[in-house]
């Protein structure tokens, strides 16, 4: 007994040789650095510090939406409940590893013959047998790898589930935020559409009162009743869409959103937002949860071509087991009643009819394929974050570009007003510098929005705050050194 236990126990400390391919990550099939062309893209290049989003976003109103749909969000949470699945499953690959100790009691009752079947009387009747054994019934020993391949495969799986998890997250945390701006800009447009009712209807009273004066034509109140029913409508679809906005908001929140926390205007936000360093290298893109999640799966498809490769090799068990055995109770503990059996088998494929040459293909195109879904997944992060920094290259110059057309207007409707009272200019320039005004404030606020939203893209598109929750393994990490290291 006391041997076959040393067995297994040095079979378990065995250092397995594994039929992995050596993994090194692929070098990332983009540019080293960022297209030329701007000041925001000729800053000294440096490493992205990490930002948690209350750095970005600085309402706190927003914070707290934001905090409340990370904490409710039924996306997020399916999303932490494949983590909690994936986390599982590697345990119990992992496991296998290991030998399994199990302890077993048990009695049984036959019957040894009776009258009339040719057994003496005094043998006949029936007899117990107590059994109490421990043990190791079929111990794998993995001289190839192919166990430590599965677990590093189940490892790798579940670090790339736990990086969908912060992709979910940062999503969800952009997605809000773009939620917020775009009910705020709403909510600015409405106040814009109601300014403008109040003008029109200005504007055509005192229309109406030069007609009855007999110094304007009644095609000047027809114009001015245009202007009106024109701001009428659009304040009308406005009001729809504040509540339709702020119903998205609670849908990704998951809970309703108290009225306080609700933004006023885009006016009173935008300027909260605040700008990501954007001097950096473009190999900070490995950091990116969608990025590393793909890696992991790439890993974990490298992990699985060794299991596959170990599958042509034999398969070694070895069966171990130690007790007691009595046909009495009282006596099972008595050192005449110890048994134990040990022995190992093996088993070594001879014909398959090409099952496990075809396993062995299906994962090396497992492998070609998580390959170019990762190449895929960093060129796109790479153009994600090169557009998001090409339109904060321009922004700010279209946003004071709009802000002088919305000045101008503004005066120039105030000149043609003051003409048409005074006789000099028809009522067609006032109407048309109405309606230039009104384009020029609606074209403001979208600006204001588009400056706001170019923070929230860039900001997610380089990571975010989740930049810092995992680090990339090292190419060179055998799978115990990553097994070590796991949950």
């Amino acid at each position: 007994m006391k041997n076959a236990v040393s067995l297994i126990a040095l079979a378990a400390l065995l250092p397995a040789c594994t039929m992995e391919p050596h993994y090194a990550r692929p070098a990332p099939a983009v540019p080293q650095g960022w297209p030329a062309g701007s000041p925001v893209l000729q800053q000294d290049e440096a490493s992205l510090p990490v930002v948690r989003y209350v750095d970005v976003f600085r309402d706190p109103a927003l914070q707290r939406i934001i905090a409340q749909a990370l904490a409710n969000n039924q996306d997020l949470k399916a999303a932490m409940a494949n983590v909690a699945i994936a986390r599982g499953q590697y345990r119990v690959q992992r496991a296998n590893i290991f030998p399994q100790i199990d302890v077993s009691a048990g009695a049984t009752t036959r019957d040894v013959g009776g009258a009339g079947s040719g057994t003496s009387a005094r043998n006949a009747g029936t007899q117990t047998n107590y059994t109490a054994q421990v043990g190791d019934t079929s111990f794998v020993l993995d001289l190839f790898g192919r166990l430590r391949s599965l677990s590093a495969a189940a490892l790798d799986s579940y670090f790339a589930t736990e990086a969908g998890v912060r992709s979910a997250r940062l999503a969800l945390v952009s997605d809000v935020a773009s939620a917020y701006l775009a009910l705020a800009t709403d909510r600015s447009l409405l106040a814009i559409a109601a300014d403008t009712v109040d003008n029109a209807g200005q504007s055509l009273r005192i229309t109406r009162a030069r007609l009855n004066g007999g110094v304007a034509p009644r095609t000047d109140v027809r114009q001015a009743e245009t202007v009106l029913a024109q701001a009428e409508a659009d304040r009308q679809n406005l009001i729809a869409q504040v509540v339709q906005d702020r119903n998205a908001l609670e849908l990704l929140v998951g809970a309703p959103v108290s009225d306080a926390d609700l933004p006023v205007s885009i006016e009173a936000v935008d300027t909260q937002i605040a700008a990501v360093p954007a001097g950096l290298d473009s190999r900070i893109l490995l950091r990116r949860p969608d990025v590393l999640q793909a890696e992991y799966a790439l890993r974990a498809s490298n992990a699985q071509i060794g299991a596959a490769r170990a599958a042509f090799f034999p398969t070694i068990s070895l069966t171990a087991v130690a007790g007691f055995a009595s046909t009495s109770l009282s006596s099972l503990f008595n050192s005449g009643n110890f048994t134990w059996s040990a022995g190992p088998s093996a088993s070594l494929p001879i014909f398959d009819a090409g099952a496990r040459r075809g396993d062995l293909e299906a994962a090396r195109g497992r492998f070609n394929l998580a390959l170019a879904q990762y190449q895929r997944t960093i060129q796109t992060a790479f153009r994600e974050v090169a557009d998001a920094l090409a339109r904060r290259s321009t922004i700010d110059a279209e946003f004071a570009a709009q802000e002088r057309l919305e000045a101008a207007a503004r005066d120039t409707l105030t000149l043609s007003e003051a003409r048409y009272r005074q006789g000099i200019d028809p009522f067609l320039d006032t109407l048309v510098a109405q309606r230039t005004l009104y384009s020029a404030r609606r074209s403001l606020v979208a600006a204001r929005l588009s400056r706001a939203t170019s923070l929230v893209d860039l900001y997610t598109s380089l990571g975010g705050d989740e930049l810092s929750d995992i680090t990339p393994r090292s190419a060179g990490t055998s799978g115990g050194a990553r097994a070590a290291g796991a949950p």
